[in-house]
């Protein structure tokens, strides 16, 4: 897809459906929408999933927690989507077991863990072989040594799910893209148009070229996560229901200051619950819930948050005296969660909601990664009803773009047979399976270019590139960060290898986009401005 090519139909042609915001919801709304035959646009005023959406603890969990507040309901649908989306995209969402270590005082009780996680392991439709196993205190250490010995009763081991949230909402839009759904970032709602007291499309800004057109669609939905309010007030006065946000962050350590076996899912002394979660050759820990009212396009990672996180992991794993100096790198996101009155940050529900306006705009707000795709389904049944569309929802059995794996099996023979294809880089021993969980069935192709520069580049310059190549052909990277942030992730997992190779990217993409020498200084002077701020705190 070429982002010249969808900007073009944006201004000329008239649509059964607009959708503001390119994050999970708004892309899962794009595909189930095209997939029902509606003619479908969808605009993101920055990159695609460049909020929220990029910005999470990149897991597809069953909601357990929500089962401590009793939303029996929820828990049961995230469950068993979950499951599905695991079906959909096997090589993006792939099983990871979770170890709950049970301690003194803590939050959950050996019985009632127990029970709880049967319950979970029902509600979530759970198949026998990753259902929960109880471990007493010798064999949770078996299962994590360096888990704090004296507090500790015993464990739960249960199965969730991990993925990259923002190649999620990449192969979502992809999806979307292969059944005619016209989609494109970097353009801005800048006001809506109403016609006889009915909202009928947008005016826009592209950012790139700072052209302003109007779309005209049918129905608009308004799907922006944290920025949802506004746009209900480009026409509307708010009142009633409104949103709440929270921000989440994240620190990522190398793997050899924390070499966990598994996930672990732990107590902090304020009683909220912290993850580690291995991923490569780093671990990332997670995460805060705390009010938020600053700047919602660059929430930031302060001195505080670090020393939070530092403090609980430290605790559980006090041999290991993780210091400030061993952050590699870090990430906030922000929850656009619905507001509940007298209820603190953790204690808000993760429910999704719509919002109907008597302008006919329908908002979207709320919920959780795992369930986008019923979230989706929910405003695209709307949808359809207001145009009188007699259509059913088929996502649940539409494999995802680049995801024609029958299962995790499979991606881990694809993973053991590009290893022996391409040894060149499988001296690290994370590097292909990076390679395959983020581009499903088209690695092959990648790693066949990146070998064939080989000759003249090292082979983390040559897979980079190769990258590069394909992510600028086929997803619309505009700028340094779209590529080495939400196309591969390596700001968050891989800070370094972004230092040693963004000038040669930089001169790539001067060249594909046609870059000054002026335009060029500006992206890497952005780009390091953005790895500091990741890698710094104050």
């Amino acid at each position: 897809m070429t982002r010249t090519e969808n900007t073009s139909k944006l201004k000329s042609e008239s649509f059964d459906l607009l959708i503001i915001g390119g994050g999970i919801t708004g892309a899962g709304i794009a595909l189930d929408a095209s997939l029902r035959g509606l003619k479908t646009a969808l605009i993101e005023m920055n990159d695609f999933a460049s909020g929220t959406s990029s910005r999470s603890s990149k897991l597809i969990h069953g909601g357990l927690r929500y089962l401590k507040q009793l939303e029996f309901k929820l828990v049961n649908e995230v469950g068993r989507e979950r499951a599905i989306v695991h079906y959909l995209a096997p090589h993006l969402v792939h099983p990871d077991k979770m170890l709950l270590p049970l301690v003194k005082d803590g939050n959950y009780g050996y019985w009632l863990t127990s029970m709880g996680l049967s319950v979970y392991d029902f509600l979530a439709g759970v198949s026998p072989e990753d259902r929960r196993q109880m471990l007493d205190e010798k064999e949770t250490l078996e299962a994590e040594p360096l888990l704090r010995k004296e507090i500790l009763e015993g464990g739960g081991l249960y199965a969730e799910y991990r993925t990259d949230d923002a190649r999620l909402v990449m192969a979502v839009i992809q999806s979307a893209v292969a059944e005619k759904a016209c989609i494109s970032n970097y353009v801005k709602a800048e006001d809506l148009l109403v016609s006889k007291g009915q909202v009928v499309g947008a005016k826009v800004k592209d950012l790139l070229s700072n052209e302003v057109f109007e779309i005209k669609a049918k129905v608009v939905v308004n799907a922006t996560g944290p920025w949802v309010d506004e746009v209900r007030s480009l026409k509307e006065k708010i009142t009633g229901k409104r949103l709440h946000l929270t921000k989440g962050i994240h620190l990522v350590v190398p793997r050899a200051k924390l070499p966990i076996k598994q996930t672990v899912y732990f107590d902090h002394s304020d009683r909220r619950m912290i993850f580690a979660i291995p991923r490569g050759n780093v671990t990332y820990l997670g995460t805060t819930d705390t009010d938020f009212d600053g700047d919602k396009m660059n929430p930031r990672v302060t001195l505080a948050d670090v020393n939070y996180i530092l403090e609980a992991v430290n605790y559980m794993f006090p041999e290991q005296n993780i210091m400030l100096k061993d952050v590699l790198s870090s990430w906030a996101g922000l929850r656009p969660l619905i507001h509940e009155e007298g209820k603190s940050a953790s204690s808000i529900s993760r429910k999704d909601e719509i919002f109907n306006s008597d302008n006919g705009l329908i908002s979207i707000a709320g919920g959780k990664l795992t369930g986008y795709r019923k979230m989706a389904e929910r405003v695209t049944d709307e949808v359809a009803n207001r145009l009188e569309v007699e259509t059913e929802c088929t996502t649940d059995e539409h494999k995802l773009f680049n995801s024609s794996f029958k299962d995790y099996a499979e991606v881990e023979t694809e993973v053991k047979r590009l290893e022996k294809n391409f040894p060149a880089f499988a001296e690290n021993p994370y590097e292909i399976k990076y390679i395959v969980h983020n581009y499903g069935k088209v690695s092959e192709e990648i790693l066949k270019q990146a070998e064939a520069s080989l000759a003249t580049e090292n082979s983390e310059v040559a897979l980079v590139l190769a990258e590069l190549a394909y992510t600028t052909e086929n997803e619309m990277v505009c700028s340094l960060q779209d590529f080495f942030d939400r196309r591969t992730g390596r700001i968050n997992f891989n800070i370094d290898s972004v230092r040693r190779t963004k000038a040669r990217v930089g001169a790539e993409l001067a060249n594909t986009h046609q870059w000054n020498a002026s335009e060029l200084t500006e992206e890497l002077r952005a780009l390091d401005e953005v790895l500091k701020e990741r890698s710094s705190f104050d």
